[in-house]
């Protein structure tokens, strides 16, 4: 008993006692008939308080257990006993729990931290947001609590002084600590490998990876004049790949090896064989492609590039190639998510082209671009990267323009002659359609199958 408290009667287990200002008396009255002792009202007072209290607890560990199993469950619990701790530590006590005293609130806390780290080493990484739900709902239900507790204890009587036996406090204890489930951890997926240098896949995962830019101001003449000898051996860009391309080639006599009359095409893009004159109805069937097209560059970096570099670009023998005609006209300006040849076989090797020309001319391709290319390229993972070099002069037999005899035109088949066949046949002239009759005597079939009134050999006119 405070040494501060006025001397009088005061309430305790056996009735009222006397306090005489610094000790208590050996004068104890008995309590009125009907008044319950203060641990019997402290009993009523604290029903609907532990109703909340435990009620708080087992939801807790109920909504923990739904969410993440038993693990969760226990974490749950624990977080609320350690709120409920908190509040006994700032209020000295919480009377549902029987937790009466600090020391008391003290290890209920110390039980709680380590229910809570049990609890949190057997609930599995992914159980954050269970935890934050349950602590949310822990806080709410152990504010009602405490609201009712507080409402319902009636004002506290003096301490009995510390010579009286105390009576003994209860300290919460931990609930048993429930055995975590085995989780199975996930066998990761396999990662494809990283390329090897030098590799085409490598200089594809260099380019840059961009959306196509506007065909706006495209136009040949922005990649300087079409087959210039940008390499001044003294023979347009256009001779030089068709020497490379070609075999059993001839060259025009007097052109210092340069100019190509005849010669055999074994066309990459279709594996066809295509035999090569010169002339203005000929030299059609085979032209030379450019393998990144010229418009396709425009749009994918050229804009930014000088007209002198265009040119570059535009005459490499890098970006070249002498296909069969009427497959580059169907290929048109089209990348490699849209176009690819028709011969499979020789598909790595041009993405790889591709790649080694956007590579050496900084331009970059689109996203489905990259995707179709990698998509070949994984069939061929070694696959490396072709180089640009120079075409030599010369290499076939010189000959004379008028010896280069013109290929002999392709016979036209004769029709064969339809078999004579008849109209169908209609009631009277006036039900045939559209485009039948008239019919003459002594020529059509159908003449006898209508009546000729007028006589004069012809019907249905």
């Amino acid at each position: 008993m405070s040494s501060h408290a006025p001397a009088g009667w005061y309430p305790v287990p056996e009735g009222h006692r006397y306090w005489d200002g610094s000790d208590w008396t050996e004068h104890v009255a008995p309590r009125p008939p009907g008044q319950a002792s203060p641990a019997a009202a402290a009993h009523r007072s604290r029903g609907p308080a532990a109703w909340f209290g435990w009620g708080g607890l087992a939801v807790s560990a109920l909504l923990g257990g739904a969410v993440g199993g038993a693990a969760d469950a226990v974490l749950m619990a624990a977080l609320y006993a350690l709120v409920v701790s908190v509040v006994a530590l700032v209020r000295g006590r919480v009377r549902w729990a029987r937790i009466n005293g600090r020391a008391a609130a003290g290890a209920a806390l110390a039980g709680a931290l380590v229910l809570a780290g049990v609890g949190g080493a057997a609930a599995g990484p992914g159980d954050g947001a269970s935890t934050a739900a349950a602590v949310a709902t822990t806080d709410d239900e152990t504010t009602s609590e405490s609201t009712v507790s507080h409402e319902a204890t009636p004002t506290a009587p003096p301490t009995p002084s510390p010579s009286e036996t105390p009576t003994p406090t209860r300290t919460a204890t931990p609930a048993r600590t429930a055995t975590p489930t085995p989780t199975t951890t996930p066998t990761p997926s396999p990662t494809r490998s990283a390329p090897a240098a030098g590799t085409a896949l490598a200089a594809l995962a260099a380019l840059p990876v961009k959306g196509r830019a506007p065909k706006t101001g495209y136009d040949r003449d922005r990649f300087g004049q079409a087959w210039a000898d940008t390499d001044r051996n003294g023979c347009d860009t256009r001779n030089d790949v068709l020497r490379r391309d070609l075999t059993r080639f001839t060259l025009k006599a007097g052109t210092r090896g340069c100019l190509v009359l005849t010669g055999r095409l074994e066309d990459p893009y279709t594996g066809d064989r295509i035999d090569f004159v010169r002339g203005a109805s000929t030299s059609i069937a085979v032209q030379v492609d450019h393998v990144v097209a010229l418009s396709d560059a425009w749009q994918k970096g050229a804009q930014q590039l000088d007209e002198r570099t265009r040119t570059a670009f535009a005459n490499d023998p890098l970006n070249l190639l002498a296909v069969d005609g009427p497959t580059n006209a169907a290929k048109g300006d089209g990348d490699a998510a849209t176009w690819l040849p028709p011969r499979k076989a020789y598909r790595c090797a041009y993405v790889a082209r591709q790649v080694a020309v956007k590579r050496e001319y900084d331009l970059w391709v689109t996203a489905a671009e990259r995707d179709a290319i990698e998509r070949i390229l994984r069939t061929c993972p070694e696959r490396g990267l072709p180089r640009s070099t120079a075409v030599p002069l010369g290499g076939g037999k010189e000959v004379s323009p008028k010896a280069v005899a013109p290929p002999k035109p392709k016979p036209k088949p004769v029709p064969t002659p339809k078999a004579p066949s008849t109209d169908a046949r209609y009631p009277y002239c006036k039900d045939l359609p559209s485009g039948l009759g008239p019919y003459y005597r002594g020529t059509d079939p159908e003449y006898h199958w209508y009546t000729d009134r007028d006589g004069d050999g012809v019907v249905c006119e």
